[in-house]
């Protein structure tokens, strides 16, 4: 049995989270059609940016959650970060919440994408 000690085990959970700042990196290889996208969200953050962690997008968007500016600049992010327009995102779960469940749409018909 392998003991990793409580700083090395720490050390092995951040590399394993992938930071995303800006929505500048890439999760295109997550952007299948129909997917559904896990998020945990904070509002009001000192800088927009996504966090992958054990299967849940932890977003931090710098807008108020206020008349749903949020949530606008939650799917803009995450648009960007997948590489496909905001339009093809869907929030499905979470409205109101900092819990959401959001779908990525098929492309509509005539796009190249």
């Amino acid at each position: 049995m392998l003991r990793i000690g409580a700083r090395c085990a720490s050390r092995l959970a951040q590399a394993q989270r992938r930071v995303i700042h800006d929505g500048m990196a890439d999760l295109t290889h997550m952007a299948l059609p129909g997917a559904i996208f896990t998020l945990r969200v904070t509002p009001g953050a000192r800088r927009n940016d996504i966090t992958l962690h054990d299967g849940v997008l932890r977003v931090h968007v710098t807008a108020a959650p206020a008349d749903g500016k949020a949530n606008k600049a939650v799917l803009k992010l995450l648009a960007k970060a997948l590489g496909v327009a905001p339009s093809r995102l869907t929030l499905i779960r979470g409205q109101t919440g900092r819990d959401k469940l959001v779908r990525l749409d098929q492309p509509a018909s005539g796009s190249s994408r």
